[in-house]
């Protein structure tokens, strides 16, 4: 691409971290190498010393990996990106960069079952302190706010309740405390929404999901909107080890190429599905950001340009009518990820969010009947018949 010029994200998805190796590959080469050799002493020493730009340790950097970090940095008009072995590595990584003991974290009650575990676990034994808080309504977060609140941690749509947050108004709160911004962009992918154009200072994927689209990578990505914050993250990732290898960086990197098509596609099934469902008699309520109904529509309108393939709703019946639908659907697979080109199925209550207590859940509006679905890219009108079958079985 034209350095310096704009480009849409149809092209940038196709071209970005594309750059010229030495023999003009049009795909990015897999450099699938633990190290790499120094020219002599001295060149290995410029390396470690940081005057010269160059690869050690694949740790540390790697041509192919760099190639997908560069890709989703300009996707969220970022300055870098760090490949991490997880999503929950990326989120540890930010963690631990920038919360120590007797630091706060402000944390969205929506959010990914493992990363609310990773607080009230691990970080609060080393002696943070952390609020979770309903971010849909920012006064919240205001609210919480305490002198050594650093961080301010929003997943936007919320998992599973697809709870939107305003970003905006977020990063403002948290500005104004001297906190950093972080927000988990996993649901939208940068197609659907940019954080950092909309005051984030980092934002992070599970590049599992959408980013990659083909349910056969784990891995996570850290975007940094500054060279400080980049270097800072870079540093720590680079000691505590959860760096994603050349192989999976290689196929999420191919897997983006059609990131905005598939993204295109999701939207339009997940609209036509979630208008099916909140007419049908066994669905009690929709949450889906693009329906007129789910009470941030017009946030989601302001900050959002499509509204995603994630559908959460809550069938009759309670648990057991969440477990008929389970298990009668025929082609929607039941399974727990999300954002691949299949359409899977899952029930919170029994599966991603059993690890908290009822009261937990309820408290994050995760109710018993909630099902959360995972839009593909198949027929939607067969998706709806095979979703009529299964929710006629309660």
């Amino acid at each position: 691409m034209e350095k310096g010029k704009q480009y849409t994200d149809d092209t940038k998805s196709v071209h970005a971290g594309m750059s010229d190796d030495e023999h003009l590959s049009v795909s990015t080469p897999i450099y699938q190498t633990s190290t790499f050799k120094f020219k002599n002493a001295d060149h290995g020493a410029r390396l470690f010393q940081g005057r010269e730009d160059g690869y050690i340790y694949t740790r540390m950097g790697n041509p192919t990996i760099q190639a997908l970090e560069q890709a989703v940095a300009e996707l969220e008009n970022g300055y870098k990106g760090l490949a991490c072995a997880s999503g929950m590595a990326a989120i540890q990584t930010i963690f631990a960069t920038y919360l120590q003991a007797g630091d706060h974290i402000i944390c969205s009650e929506a959010v990914y079952g493992p990363t609310h575990t990773l607080l009230a676990t691990v970080f609060e034994k080393f002696g943070v302190e952390i609020s979770f808080v309903n971010s849909e309504n920012t006064r919240e977060i205001e609210q919480a706010v305490r002198p050594n609140t650093k961080i301010v941690y929003i997943e936007t749509p919320g998992n599973p309740t697809l709870a939107v947050t305003d970003l905006q108004a977020a990063a403002g709160i948290a500005h104004q405390a001297n906190a950093r911004l972080v927000v988990d962009n996993t649901f939208s992918s940068p197609i659907l929404q940019k954080p950092l154009n909309l005051g984030a200072d980092i934002v992070l994927h599970s590049m599992t999901k959408f980013l990659n689209g083909h349910a056969d990578v784990v891995g996570g990505m850290i975007v940094a909107k500054t060279s400080e914050d980049y270097k800072t993250m870079r540093k720590i990732l680079n000691l505590l080890g959860g760096v994603l290898g050349p192989m999976n960086s290689f196929l999420v990197h191919r897997g983006i190429k059609t990131l905005k098509m598939r993204m295109d596609r999701h939207c339009q099934n997940a609209n036509k599905i979630a208008e099916f469902l909140e007419q049908h008699n066994k669905v009690e309520r929709v949450l889906y950001p693009g329906l007129p109904s789910h009470p941030q529509h017009k946030v989601a309108q302001k900050q959002m340009s499509g509204f995603g393939g994630m559908i959460s709703f809550e069938v009759t019946g309670g648990v057991e009518g969440g477990k008929t639908v389970m298990n009668n659907v025929q082609l929607c697979q039941l399974a727990v990820s999300l954002g691949g080109v299949e359409t899977l199925i899952q029930h919170p209550a029994s599966m991603t969010h059993a690890i908290l207590s009822r009261e937990e859940r309820l408290e994050a509006n995760i109710t018993d009947g909630l099902v959360r679905l995972s839009v593909g890219v198949e027929d939607a009108q067969e998706l709806i018949d095979d979703l009529d079958q299964a929710l006629s079985k309660i």
